[in-house]
């Protein structure tokens, strides 16, 4: 049943409105669209929604409107018509499948129609959404074809069907419906249309933002509308991205091709595209900045920044330009190792002033040992993160030199080279480092007597480590060896206890378990054995 009723007229909205009635406007009568068994709604032509949808692909037929178009870009509602018995065309081009080539020319829009609708607004676009709603377009076909390649093999197909129908008798007063359906975002389709007629293009896109932007892109793209493409492109390029829209914009390029030519200066913000050769290891070049520098607070906020980018639970995913090789961190932990040789060498008098390092002549001795202390450390953090440690503990243990000096140096400054030794006896006792009983052993008996002098002064000067801690790993190290060197440990700590009580780590708890396996547990063994 038919009902008239009146609409206020808005331009470029998402209202379903005409224009008011008038003497150049006469209202226009709608209906609820009703099925006719006898005829099959494929009366629209019809192309795919966007990138997004899956449903790409889509029919295209002509439908007759003898209504005149009265204002560009006006939103109207949809209205039941007379069928065309046009046959269906088949030329929705798959989008998904398709990549992105600028042409070198614009193309050349169709010659216009010769019909009575008028030379401006001969196109009535309906966006269906996906979700609900549509927009009705009334657009130019000029416009359109000179604009999106899609659109004009859309136009061009109708109008050869209108050709044939108009020499066969036919009536020529025909208006070019298109459908698209399944439409993601009406909005974004609708500003994408309307980039078509703007003059200012980066202007409108500045308008509308980054995000919005890359929708506007994605939908471009799928119609072939150049204009729109490059200015997108042009656009993202010039302005920062926040880590939402960067991989946005990654997850559309990884979904359209897109011409070198076009994409060079935006992909070359997403991608390295160097070669392997040419790049060096970033990584490393980051730890020998931290290691050399001078700054105290620069180097503990890029101490944290760096470690929270190559460690094993990073949320950034990684590349070999990041990833840091064993022989680089070894590299770069041979040379802290040989600063602080020098360093002790310097703080027992027994190295010249020329080969003293220049430019640290003007700190403290005491704070470049402590700082060669802390980039060893680190080093040391990184390597059991990356579960590589288990070289280092013979390297400690083999150093000789320093335990030699250390004997000799001075304790406020010695006790700096046990908190090297403390993070490998703690790795150990939580099991972050599993190393050989050789290392163990060689570790154990070059480090703990002076881990045992410089304790005092550890549970002073502290940095970060908790001696607690400390004292429960330096017993369950000690437990990892066999008995008889636990024996002569165990009883090197005990003299040395009885001696300065809370200057020395307080192991009884391992003490203990050491006496119960040597003795009882082997007394027990020993009856047994006899009966």
């Amino acid at each position: 049943m038919e009902s008239s009723y009146r609409r206020r007229h808005r331009t470029w909205c998402c209202s379903f409105a005409v224009p008011p009635s008038s003497p150049d406007n006469p209202p226009i009568k709608a209906r609820k669209p009703k099925p006719d068994p006898q005829s099959k709604p494929n009366n629209f032509s019809s192309v795919p929604n966007s990138p997004q949808s899956s449903k790409s692909t889509s029919r295209i037929v002509a439908r007759i409107d003898p209504r005149r178009i009265l204002s560009p870009g006006r939103v109207s509602p949809i209205e039941d018509a007379v069928l065309d018995p046009s046959p269906l065309l088949d030329s929705a081009p798959q989008l998904r499948s398709r990549s992105f080539r600028a042409p070198i020319a614009a193309p050349v829009p169709p010659p216009p129609m010769n019909s009575g609708v008028g030379d401006c607004f001969d196109v009535r676009m309906s966006l269906r959404g996906k979700n609900g709603g549509c927009v009705v377009l009334e657009l130019n076909s000029g416009v359109l074809c000179a604009n999106s390649e899609v659109f004009a093999g859309l136009i061009g197909d109708y109008r050869k069907g209108g050709s044939s129908n108009s020499l066969s008798g036919g009536g020529s007063s025909k208006m070019c419906r298109i459908e698209v359906p399944e439409v993601d975002n009406l909005g974004v389709f609708r500003e994408t249309i309307e980039l078509m007629f703007e003059d200012d293009v980066p202007k409108r896109l500045l308008n509308i933002g980054v995000y919005r932007s890359i929708d506007v892109l994605e939908v471009s793209a799928g119609i072939m509308f150049t204009k729109g493409v490059l200015s997108c492109l042009q656009y993202l390029e010039a302005v920062p991205w926040t880590e939402e829209e960067e991989e946005k914009l990654r997850n559309l390029f990884t979904r359209f091709k897109f011409d070198d030519e076009t994409t060079r200066d935006i992909l070359g913000r997403l991608y390295l595209h160097d070669s392997d050769d040419s790049q060096p290891n970033v990584a490393r070049q980051l730890v020998w900045s931290i290691t050399t520098c001078v700054n105290v607070n620069a180097r503990n906020e890029l101490k944290s920044l760096v470690k929270g980018l190559l460690c094993k639970s990073s949320v950034y995913e990684k590349n070999h330009h990041l990833d840091l090789s064993k022989e680089d961190l070894y590299s770069v932990c041979h040379s802290c190792l040989g600063s602080l040789i020098t360093l002790f060498e310097e703080a027992s008098s027994t190295i010249s002033p020329e080969r003293s390092t220049k430019k640290d002549t003007n700190k403290p001795l005491i704070e470049r040992i402590s700082r060669q202390v802390d980039n060893i450390n680190w080093l040391l953090e990184i390597m059991l993160d990356g579960q590589i440690a288990e070289d280092f503990v013979d390297i400690w243990a083999d150093q000789h030199q320093l335990l030699k000096m250390h004997d000799n140096a001075s304790p406020m400054v010695r006790y700096e080279l046990s908190r090297v030794s403390a993070i490998l006896f703690v790795a150990m006792a939580t099991r972050k480092l599993q190393c050989r009983l050789e290392a163990r052993s060689g570790l154990l008996q070059s480090w703990f007597a002076p881990m045992l002098l410089d304790f005092g002064w550890l549970q002073r000067c502290r940095k970060g480590l908790d001696i607690k801690v400390l004292q429960e790993a330096m017993g369950q190290a000690l437990l990892t060896l066999p008995l008889k060197q636990q024996h002569t440990l165990f009883m090197e700590w005990f003299h040395h206890f009885s001696r300065h009580g809370t200057e020395c780590p307080n192991l009884s708890k391992a003490f203990q378990i050491w006496w119960r396996r040597s003795f009882l547990r082997g007394s027990e063994t020993y009856a047994i054995e006899s009966r």
